[in-house]
Order: structure tokens, then sequence, then C-alpha cells
């Protein structure tokens, strides 16, 4: 508390102190009083003043300094309230009693909500795995009946699968430590493991699958790393380049401390404006409103995932050209369980 707010905090009681004593002073001008008298009622009157205001200054103080320090220092404010001691003045402890009592409060409705999320996100979890069972005999007809259906049907189905993914996947990013196990985990698998997935839409539109140098073990989680190739995949068919034949490009490379993994194609690519934005949440950028139904969720859950799991991920891109994902996996053995 810096001396001059307190001071201007108080101005009209020093302003009553004024009028009060030049009451006091008509009144003994009226008596007749000598000017030793009025001398020495004032002296005693102003230091009877700076001795209560000096007095409840350092008293109060103390207790507004050591409280503006410990919010600053605090990364999470809201337990100021522990941190505080109860002064001896009662403004002191009457703001104490407010604190305490709204961040009570406080936590009582966060825990409400968290009960609330938990209990949607349970809800959501056992609706993905209830979908999936219709979904999975849907595909299981389909592929037993190739010659009666037309192609497209099996990319819808395809879709449908994908956009479940997403919501399973969304639904845990948020808790993802406690569905994930860091292990070493084969690039060349796990990119096999998506191109069989998906074989049917990729035959569909033709798209050209080259890889290289992924014969590198990396530490990750294998289901989530599938999850995130998904969506570059999903991408890549989504906004492919009607002038040229769809092709990705996948490739690794191994350094003494990381491995890179590169994930390219040769679609529209993305708009330079819309690079800084596109691992934001719901961002759709310019590809997303032209012709194409776009959520702006992927993107968002695959940043969100490579931050839980320690992977950096980063995009290039050059509009009617291309688009390169990286994803850097440290070597790290601190995370490898045997």
């Amino acid at each position: 508390m810096k001396t001059s707010e307190f001071f201007k905090d108080r101005i009209f009681l020093y302003i009553s102190y004024i009028v009060t004593y030049g009451i006091i002073f008509i009144f003994m001008q009226a008596f007749h009083a000598d000017y030793q008298l009025k001398l020495i009622t004032g002296i005693i009157f102003f230091l009877m003043v700076i001795v209560n205001e000096s007095w409840e200054f350092f008293r109060k103080r103390p207790f507004y300094s050591s409280l503006k320090n410990k919010l600053e220092n605090l990364d999470q404010k809201f337990l100021i309230s522990e941190m505080i001691e109860v002064p001896s003045f009662a403004e002191g402890k009457l703001f104490c009693e407010v604190i305490r009592e709204a961040v009570k409060s406080m936590c009582e409705n966060v825990a409400v909500y968290r009960n609330n999320s938990a209990e949607f996100r349970e809800f959501i979890e056992l609706w993905v795995h209830e979908i999936k069972l219709p979904v999975s005999s849907l595909q299981l007809m389909a592929h037993n009946n190739k010659s009666e259906l037309n192609e497209k049907f099996f990319e819808q189905l395809m879709r449908i699968d994908s956009y479940i993914d997403t919501v399973l996947y969304y639904a845990r990013s948020e808790n993802a430590e406690k569905d994930y196990l860091i292990k070493e985990t084969s690039l060349k698998r796990t990119v096999s493991n998506i191109a069989l997935k998906h074989r049917e839409t990729l035959l569909l539109h033709n798209v050209s699958i080259s890889t290289s140098g992924l014969d590198i073990n990396v530490l990750t989680d294998g289901k989530w790393l599938e999850f995130i190739l998904e969506q570059f995949m999903a991408n890549s068919i989504k906004f492919f380049s009607q002038e040229r034949e769809p092709e990705i490009i996948i490739s690794a490379e191994e350094f003494p401390d990381k491995v890179i993994l590169h994930y390219k194609d040769n679609g529209i690519g993305i708009p330079e404006n819309d690079i800084p934005y596109i691992f934001n949440k719901s961002f759709t950028g310019e590809n997303g409103r032209n012709g194409t139904k776009s959520t702006g969720m992927g993107l968002y859950i695959v940043k969100n995932l490579c931050d839980r799991l320690g992977h950096s991920v980063k995009v290039i891109s050059e509009k009617n050209k291309f688009t390169e994902f990286e994803i850097i996996f440290q070597k790290n053995d601190f995370y490898k369980f045997n």
C-alpha cells in the first residue's frame, strides 16, 4: 500500500478534521480565549490527528503489502485465501472472511462442473463404443457385397467411422495421460496400419503413397500416433488438387537427439495467412469455407495430443503446391518402458 493512496483515500476525513478544529476555534474566539490557549489547543488537536493516522497507516500497511506481493507471486491466484494471515483490524478480518467464502463457493461450483463434465465424457465414450458396433457391421456387410454397392458407399462409411474416432479422441484428449502408454513404436508398422485401414478410400481417389526411411522406432503411444496420421490423411483426401494425381509422401529422418517424421501431400496447400492459426480450436480457414465442410477440430486435437505426448508438430505449406507436416520425437529414455 502506497502512502499517497492511503492519504488520498482518507481525504474526506482530513477535511472533517479541519472543519472540526475551525468550529472549535470559532467557539474559543467567541469566548475571548487568549492566544496561548488557541495555540496549545491547535497543537494538541493536530498532534492527536497525526498520531492516529500514523497508527492506522503502519498497522494496515504490512497486511496489504504482503497481500499484494503474495498475489503477484502466485500462479494460481485463487490460493491467496490460504496464504494471507488474518490481521488485527476489523476491515482486514472482514476482507479475509469475504475472500475465503468466495473461494469456497468458487471451488464448490468448479467441482459441480467437473463432475458434470466427467459424466458427459463417460457418456460420449459409451456412445462411441455402442455406435462402433453397427458401423463395423455395416463395413463388414459392405465388404461382403462389393459387387452390389457403389464405391462411394464405402467412402461414406469410412468417413463416419473417422468422425466417430474424432469424437472419441477429443473426449479423451483432455485426459490423455490416463490413456496412453509410451513405448518404442515402429513408424513403418504405424504407417502400414493407416494405409491398410483407409485402402478403400485411397483407391477410390487414386491416391498414391510413397515412403522412405521408416525403419525407425520412436518413443510414443502407437494408438494416438495412428490417430494423428489419420487426421493428416483425411485432410489430404479432403483437400486434394483437381489439377494432378493425389500423392502422399511419408518419410523419416533420424538425428542423435530426435526423429522427424515428414508427412507431405501435393494438395491445394494452405494459404499463408491461415498457417499460424490452423492448430487453433474450430479454425476452418479459407480452405474449410470453400466448398468443403470442415469442423476445425482435427488439427486442434493433433496439437493437443502432441503437446501431451511430448512431441512437437509444425506445418510448412505453399498454396496450390503442397502441405507438409512434421512431427518431432525427442529421444528420451525417461519415458521408455521395459
